[in-house]
């Protein structure tokens, strides 16, 4: 036999896997991501809430500006994810076919870390 058909098997074949500073890497990025996504979710939970509400409101159709300010207002106690709007950040006017329209919008500023924010700018208007 040669000295070659004895050399070790790893000598033949390249050894496959992820490395230290690869696992290292995806493990900041998968860190990263998920904290950005809890400080995030709740703003997100938020908006979906006023939206509903603000459709809810929609649907009954008020007559006046005041009741719907009132009517959300009411709706903020009761829906504690609602901390960024007040009845009267809202915009109300009415359609063609006479129908409440209900606007609203803000901004989110999220701090990330040390000079590093996020903004997130919403806005959404009843159906």
């Amino acid at each position: 036999m040669s000295s070659s058909s004895l050399s070790s098997p790893t000598s033949s074949r390249r050894q496959r896997g992820v490395t230290l500073f690869g696992l290292l890497f995806w493990g900041v990025i998968v860190a990263v991501t998920v904290v950005v996504g809890m400080k995030v979710f709740p703003t997100v939970l938020e908006y979906f809430t006023v939206q509903r509400v603000v459709d809810r409101i929609a649907a009954g159709n008020p007559s006046t500006v005041p009741q719907v300010r009132q009517e959300f207002d009411k709706a903020t106690q009761v829906e504690y994810s609602i901390q960024s709007l007040k009845g009267s950040d809202l915009v109300v006017t009415k359609d063609g076919n006479d129908r409440v329209v209900i606007e609203f919008a803000w901004d989110k500023e999220i701090d990330l870390f040390g000079p590093v924010y996020l903004l997130i700018k919403y806005h959404g208007k009843s159906r």
